[in-house]
């Protein structure tokens, strides 16, 4: 049966080496069970709702890409897009997390449909290369800088607007021994190294919180397992959707950056991994692309409906096809393990402290920033347009803003170089939305 599902000989595999594939990939994903509770809990939802929806979608989503595109590719609620729900559309354009879950919602319907037709690659073509990888880079000092400042490193300050906290706290401390730990696990190629760094992070805090009487500390976990799978987050996008509509201008903006930065984490993690294990054909396209990103679209619309951000492909699957995994049999291991990660939520919400979760989010930031390396920085259009989009995301604490004026000033510099003529329609039809979308920013 297993053979006839996943075409292992074809693949060359085995269903051991896919298992060991499979729990490979889940270890260096497992982190994002504790940083997205998090993250989503700033924004006002319950943490442990959040956990058991990050689980779920994940076990959900991975276990439908395995089964429909026969991909060795996990889902999980994506990093950089949980930020966008949190520190841009929540905190920043002010709307309720119920609002962000439903907008989540509508963008992974929008996504269905788009999967399953022709209009996916009309976008993909469009947008050039290099301004889909300086999005990305963004994303990666966007959520660095996140970490850092939720572990206190980096903290507001009246005359310079940021400035570096202070080391005499135990927390700030923490947090960098594990941004160092986690750093040197990642460059030695330590298999899940953000993971173990995460681990290490936590138990060393929780020595220190209960033998060294330290405050602030990672709690010691009352129960280590759990039977309670209560979740009050399930369809609660429902009661987001006259808050989000209220103003449908900024509905479109808040909708769009979900669907946008989605479209292109995922197509982008499709593509490199496939590139790995031999997913592309020899017309250079991805094998079953369309059900790959179909997966990632139900993973984005189930996950809504239980109470968490955008669901995508996870590029820490390129773990998995390091050792071995081909098919979608690695995926399926893997979300089965999201779903048994369930009954351990106990520990991993009890160590789920900003200096506990920091040392993710800079080094999976790091991680994303190398994207810079395809950008062409002696082209000066594309050099304009990546150092805008990077240096206004952060500044803003906006990833939709940076991405909005990253596009308006690749536009205006093709423009005064006289390439105008080179950039795709659809390029100009996000550029006169962008521009009417700050311009009436001025008038409220």
């Amino acid at each position: 049966m297993l053979e006839k599902l996943f075409h292992l000989s074809e693949k060359n595999s085995s269903v051991k080496t896919e298992i060991i594939a499979g729990v490979t990939t889940f270890l260096a994903m497992a982190y994002i069970l504790a940083v997205n509770p998090g993250i989503l809990g700033e924004s006002g939802m319950d943490m442990h709702s959040v956990f058991m929806a990050t689980a779920l979608s994940a076990g959900l989503a991975s276990i439908v890409m395995g089964l429909l595109a026969n991909y060795p590719v996990s889902l999980a609620p994506g990093m950089g897009v949980n930020a966008l729900f949190t520190y841009t559309v929540v905190f920043g354009m002010g709307h309720t997390w119920q609002a962000a879950l439903a907008a989540v919602f509508v963008s992974g319907l929008i996504f269905l449909v788009i999967s399953v037709t022709g209009i996916r690659k009309m976008i993909i073509n469009a947008i050039p290369q290099q301004l889909k990888l300086a999005i990305g880079a963004g994303i990666g000092f966007f959520i660095a800088f996140v970490g850092l400042k939720n572990a206190g490193i980096i903290i507001a300050s009246e005359s310079t607007a940021v400035a570096l906290g202070s080391f005499s706290e135990p927390t700030v401390l923490l947090a960098i021994f594990g941004i160092l730990v986690t750093i040197a696990l990642v460059a030695k190629k330590v298999p899940a190294a953000v993971f173990v760094g995460m681990v290490i992070t936590a138990v060393t805090g929780i020595v220190l919180g209960t033998v060294g009487g330290l405050e602030g500390m990672p709690a010691l976990a009352s129960d280590f397992v759990t039977t309670d799978f209560s979740m009050n987050t399930i369809g609660s996008f429902a009661e987001g959707f006259n808050d989000l509509f209220a103003d449908p201008f900024n509905a479109f903006i808040v909708i769009f950056s979900f669907l946008f930065v989605d479209f292109f984490d995922t197509a982008g993690t499709l593509v490199a991994i496939g590139n790995r294990c031999g997913l592309i054909n020899e017309k250079g396209e991805l094998e079953n692309a369309e059900r790959a990103l179909l997966a990632d679209a139900i993973g984005t619309v189930a996950g809504a409906a239980l109470g968490t951000s955008t669901v995508t492909s996870f590029v820490e699957s390129s773990s998995g096809v390091e050792v071995g995994g081909r098919t979608g049999l690695t995926a399926i291991t893997t979300g089965v393990l999201f779903f048994l990660s369930i009954f351990v939520s106990p520990i991993v919400l009890s160590a789920a402290t900003n200096a506990v979760t920091a040392p993710a989010l800079v080094v999976v930031g790091i991680l994303m920033a190398q994207q810079l390396g395809g950008v062409d920085w002696n082209d000066f259009v594309f050099a304009t347009a990546g150092f805008i989009t990077i240096l206004m995301m952060i500044l803003t604490y906006s990833i939709s803003n940076g991405i909005a004026l990253g596009f308006v000033t690749y536009g205006i510099a093709m423009i005064a170089t006289g390439k105008g003529k080179e950039v795709s329609p659809i390029i100009w039809g996000l550029d006169a939305i962008f521009i009417f979308y700050f311009f009436s920013l001025t008038l409220l």
